[in-house]
């Protein structure tokens, strides 16, 4: 089975319906690249997949040693370089809702570190990654 169909909607706008679960997805071009801005770039969504793909991987772990992160949130700063276009660099912060010690810190923040996303992103790519535990 596909994971998605993806349908160019015209003005630079798609729409990606998941296969699964009906859940859609509309991307638009940015402002900066002939775009409305008006939802999230596919550009925007490589980010955003990395910090999602982060704070899933240490959810799973979390709940694993029965910690709660719910509440956890994550900041996406997204820099595009040009010639060739392309995303240069990925910054993610994250606030952990959750007070731990050392050991639960680096490991819940090491298996973030671990996602597939991060781990399929090319290595040109600078991930500048900051963790701010309560």
């Amino acid at each position: 089975m596909a994971t998605s169909i993806v349908r160019y909607l015209g003005e630079l706008r798609t729409s990606s319906m998941h296969m699964q679960s009906g859940t859609e997805i509309i991307t638009d071009a940015p402002l900066d690249n002939h775009g409305k801005g008006e939802a999230f770039s596919p550009t925007d969504m490589v980010a955003n997949s990395l910090a999602t793909c982060m704070i899933t991987i240490m959810g799973i772990k979390a709940r694993d040693m029965d910690i709660e992160l719910k509440g956890t949130t994550a900041e996406v700063t997204k820099v595009m370089a040009a010639d060739p276009r392309r995303i240069s660099e990925i910054h993610i912060h994250f606030e952990m809702n959750h007070a731990a010690d050392d050991k639960t810190k680096t490991i819940l923040e090491r298996a973030g570190l671990t996602c597939p996303v991060m781990f399929s992103l090319h290595p040109d790519i600078k991930k500048e990654i900051t963790f701010n535990w309560k």
